[in-house]
């Protein structure tokens, strides 16, 4: 048994910048591509950092859930949905993975939505905006339970030393009654070079599971802390630059959404046709960074 990709769904631009409405949409939209009834979800994990008014309580994910109508049934014997937030920077989808791995081999769940994105906490932000460097976008990821020769891998991390190379916060003694509308986003000088170290570890960790493959049957998604970014970590594990697949960076950093954004957007172009896996690589914040090999279905264009 292994744990699968069921299907994505993006959800960027429009009429609105609220990442809980693009969340909630690109959770309906994944569910509608599966043909999966929200009642067959049994975990909504949120794994998004930067949210609406800088919003603390409730969990974001309850929000989420709610908008996008999955588990509001309460009566004896309707099916029940949990969904709480987990936050770890960039790296936080790839943790969410660790978690519904362990939730879905139970057999307590058969079906989890892992949603992920990012937006200015005001709600207002222009298009370019580079003292917020993040884009607004919501995707979402559900994975299922398998027999077949698919699915995930195992999840490695590694922990940087030293001080953050990305921080984030609000500063309350100066933003005074403009906190809820503002955030401020710090990163270092060099910062991109201390994650690409990191992600680098962790990558050539996962590629030691790879088995029998050639990493020219492995496509490589990555953070997008820049647009060269996962095209600098391709360099250094020796992959090629065409196998390099991304998400639409047209608005900035998808930051959380970066790697369901990449994958969604691959598989709709029919990216992955000479490829057997997916090198996922995730890194930010701490350092830190995780990576995992994701072996590719038949209909997501592998060969057999």
């Amino acid at each position: 048994m292994s744990i699968r990709i069921k299907s994505t769904g993006v959800s960027r631009g429009g009429d609105t910048n609220s990442i809980v409405e693009h969340s909630a949409r690109a959770a309906k939209r994944s569910l509608e591509r599966a043909g999966i009834r929200s009642e067959q979800v049994g975990l909504l994990i949120n794994a998004g950092i930067f949210r609406d008014s800088n919003t603390v309580e409730p969990a974001v994910s309850a929000l989420i859930q709610k908008a996008a109508g999955i588990g509001l049934e309460y009566a004896k014997d309707d099916p029940r949905t949990f969904s709480f937030d987990l936050m770890n920077g960039a790296v936080s989808v790839l943790n969410a993975v660790q978690v519904a791995t362990s939730v879905l081999e139970t057999g307590s769940a058969e079906h989890v939505l892992i949603v992920s994105g990012d937006t200015h906490p005001s709600l207002l932000r222009s298009i370019g905006d580079e003292r917020f460097p993040y884009a607004t976008c919501g995707a979402a990821l559900l994975l299922e339970r398998t027999d077949e020769p698919t699915g995930f891998g195992r999840v490695h991390t590694v922990a940087g030393e030293g001080t953050p190379a990305v921080e984030a916060y609000v500063d309350i003694s100066t933003m005074g009654n403009t906190g809820r509308g503002a955030m401020t986003v710090e990163r270092e000088p060099g910062f991109e070079d201390r994650l690409l170290e990191v992600a680098v570890d962790a990558a050539r960790q996962a590629l030691a599971d790879s088995g029998h493959a050639s990493l020219e049957e492995i496509a490589l998604i990555a953070s997008t802390p820049s647009a060269e970014f996962p095209k600098r970590l391709a360099a250094a594990l020796g992959i090629d630059q065409r196998s390099v697949r991304t998400p639409d960076l047209r608005d900035g950093d998808p930051h959380t959404a970066a790697l369901t954004a990449a994958y969604d957007l691959a598989i709709a172009d029919d990216a992955f046709a000479e490829h057997r896996q997916v090198l996922f690589v995730a890194a930010g914040a701490g350092p830190s960074a995780a990576a995992v090999l994701y072996r590719l279905p038949v209909f997501a264009g592998a060969p057999a």
